[in-house]
């Protein structure tokens, strides 16, 4: 079973594909997978431009074995579930901004997250989505949370359980200032 580990940058996805890992879980990141398969087309931004098309139509779904795709893109490769990293937008904007991100690209992200814009895409792409709030979860919390739904007992992480937006309310217009 494929199993695509998504957010938008800066939630999480990496630390917690690493846990997985650690876990005995075979995790492969999208960008390397990319590279692996002669899938990037192109730079910008300091982010490799991958043909997800292209990646998809290269990666097999193994038979007795769960492959955990770790990266913002991998929702898009024809996985058999998803798993969508979500963080409350005001820590977010935080977080990416204490990495030294521009502020062009911080408001990007911050408002992909608002709007649900991985979550909308994941459920376009596969039927089988979980959503895990991991604003206030350690690392190893989300992992567990991640471990619950590859075990089928994910019923708490189905869609719709996360609402920015009135959760935000009013400090929308602060988050997206310039």
């Amino acid at each position: 079973m494929l199993v695509a580990l998504t957010s938008t940058p800066g939630v999480g996805k990496t630390t917690v594909a690493e846990i997985l890992r650690a876990r005995g879980y075979r995790v492969e990141s999208v960008n390397e997978l990319a590279e692996k398969f002669d899938c990037i087309i192109g730079e910008e931004d300091d982010s490799k431009i991958v043909d997800v098309e292209e990646l998809a139509e290269k990666l097999e779904s193994p038979e007795d074995e769960v492959v955990i795709l770790e990266g913002h893109l991998s929702h898009l490769l024809n996985p058999d579930r998803v798993i969508v990293l979500r963080c409350n937008p005001i820590v977010l904007k935080e977080r990416l901004e204490s990495k030294g991100w521009s502020e062009e690209k911080v408001l990007e992200n911050v408002e992909a997250e608002l709007i649900d814009a991985i979550l909308v895409e994941a459920m376009e792409e596969c039927e089988d989505v979980y959503e895990i709030d991991t604003t206030d979860l350690s690392p190893k919390e989300v992992a567990d949370s991640i471990e619950e739904i590859l075990k089928g007992e994910g019923d708490k992480y189905k869609p719709g359980g996360i609402d920015w937006i009135s959760e935000v309310g009013d400090r929308i217009e602060e988050l997206m200032r310039r």
